[in-house]
């Protein structure tokens, strides 16, 4: 077995910025994550740890945001509130055969991300 893991920290307030541009958050969010900002009223904690889990991702892959959209990879919640990836077009392909583990954490201005891979 082998174990990949990728990590991003990402400044709110960057973040904050951006958001206030809808072309920032379709092209970099899946319809899911942009309905799960929406319930959270676009917390730019929650948009920054997103956007970190995304960056987390590229970088366990070794590739870092080439190769597949950002909107193929979806950090959604499940009904505890623990993160995980949804991937769809290259993104999934990219990661086929991956068992996928994230965590995301926000605290001082600043948003992070960890992403584990194990490959059998």
């Amino acid at each position: 077995m082998k174990l990949s893991c990728g990590v991003d920290i990402v400044e709110v307030g960057r973040i904050r910025r951006s958001i206030q541009n809808p072309r920032f958050l379709e092209r970099c969010f899946s319809p899911e994550e942009r309905r799960c900002f929406e319930e959270r009223s676009y917390s730019p904690e929650t948009v920054a740890a997103h956007f970190a889990a995304k960056e987390a991702f590229g970088k366990l892959l070794g590739r870092g945001l080439s190769g597949f959209a950002l909107s193929e990879v979806s950090v959604l919640h499940d009904e505890r509130g623990a993160p995980y990836y949804r991937l769809t077009g290259e993104a999934a392909r990219l990661a086929e055969g991956l068992e996928l583990s994230l965590s995301l954490s926000h605290d001082g201005g600043m948003a992070i991300a960890m992403a584990t891979a194990l490959k059998p």
